[in-house]
C-alpha cells in the first residue's frame, strides 16, 4: 500500500467530490471529522488535512503517483471530463519523465 499524506484541505465536500466522483477514488476512513479526509484507489491512500488559511497563489504543494501505464490513465481521465492543467498536457519532461498534471477544484494540489 502506498500512502502519501497528499495535500491541504480547504473545502472537504468539494476535494471529497472531485477525488470519488472525477478520479475514482474510494472515501477510506471517517467522514464525520471533517479536518481530516482520506480516499483510497488500488494500492494508493491519499490523506489530506485542514488548512483554511491556504493561499492558493502561494501553495506548491502536489502529490505525484507512479503508473505502469500512464497513456491509458491519461486517456481515462480525458474521456471522462477530468481537466488537465493548462501546463499540464501529457509529454516528456526534459528529465525524461513521461507525466501529465491536474488541478484539483480548490487548487491545493
Amino acid at each position: 500500500m502506498l500512502t502519501l499524506a497528499a495535500g491541504h484541505l480547504r473545502h472537504s465536500a468539494v476535494t471529497l467530490d472531485y477525488y470519488i466522483n472525477k478520479l475514482g477514488f474510494q472515501l477510506f476512513g471517517s467522514p464525520d471529522y471533517s479536518d481530516y479526509l482520506m480516499v483510497q484507489q488500488d494500492n494508493i491512500q491519499l490523506h489530506f488535512f485542514l488548512f483554511e488559511a491556504l493561499d492558493p497563489k502561494e501553495n506548491y504543494g502536489q502529490v505525484y503517483i507512479r503508473t505502469d501505464d500512464i497513456d491509458s490513465l491519461y486517456r481515462s481521465l480525458q474521456d471522462g471530463g477530468v481537466a488537465i492543467h493548462p501546463n499540464g498536457a501529457l509529454h516528456v519532461k526534459p528529465w525524461g519523465q513521461k507525466e501529465f498534471s491536474l488541478l484539483d477544484p480548490t487548487v491545493t494540489c
